[in-house]
């Protein structure tokens, strides 16, 4: 992967850019604001972002401000939020701008590096890898749920796995229950919120993005 990071905080974007380069993937830009951020992208077109909240010079939302402006210019550029904390308004935003290539962790709940490493790949590829921290706060700001209210409470449990970015595999491992179980749990979910069969757009993700918006 192609590697665009922007993390104001020297030791660890030296370490996100040692660990990245050590795995055969290259950093093209590490920079610490957004503006450097949305240049950096300008410039080199990576596969993938990765950009912190908090950054000068006002160190609230800048990063998630430009990771905004970046999925609405270059919606081919997969942005990876790695934060300490859930800013639920400019979430949501993010996650509106595009169905593919979006992810949001939390420093603090990365267990190891792999598991940071594949939900990069997973957004660089077009996919989504989201806390469920991140997942339960964004639900929390908004409950109208009338999108949802056709799913079974089976279904809507089925989706919020579906929002971490876990497979059928997974969520059946989770669930203990077969991996057809979840298909068809998959299958009336799509039905449900109306999203037939297309070329152009993913419905895994589209899925996720109602979930996240009702």
């Amino acid at each position: 992967m192609r590697i665009v990071i922007a993390e104001d905080a020297a030791i660890l974007r030296d370490g996100l850019i040692q660990l990245l380069t050590d795995r055969g993937h290259e950093v093209v830009a590490a920079v610490s604001d957004g503006d450097a951020l949305r240049a950096a992208v300008a410039e080199h077109d990576p596969d993938v972002a990765v950009v912190d909240i908090r950054m000068p010079p006002s160190f609230t939302d800048e990063g998630l401000r430009a990771a905004i402006a970046i999925r609405r210019e270059r919606p081919s550029v997969g942005v990876l939020v790695f934060s300490q904390w859930v800013e639920t308004r400019y979430a949501a935003e993010l996650l509106a701008t595009s169905s593919s290539g979006v992810g949001y962790l939390l420093k603090d709940r990365v267990a190891d590096v792999s598991e940071f490493v594949e939900a990069l790949t997973r957004v660089a590829a077009g996919g989504t890898a989201l806390d469920p921290e991140v997942v339960s706060q964004l639900l929390g700001a908004s409950r109208r749920g009338d999108v949802l209210a056709a799913l079974t409470p089976r279904e809507r449990e089925v989706l919020g796995l579906m929002a971490e970015g876990r497979t059928n595999v997974a969520i059946a491992r989770q669930l203990v229950v077969t991996e057809r179980a979840v298909e068809k749990h998959v299958a009336n979910i799509f039905t449900k919120l109306d999203l037939p069969p297309s070329g152009e757009d993913h419905r895994r993700v589209l899925a996720v993005l109602r979930y996240l918006e009702s």
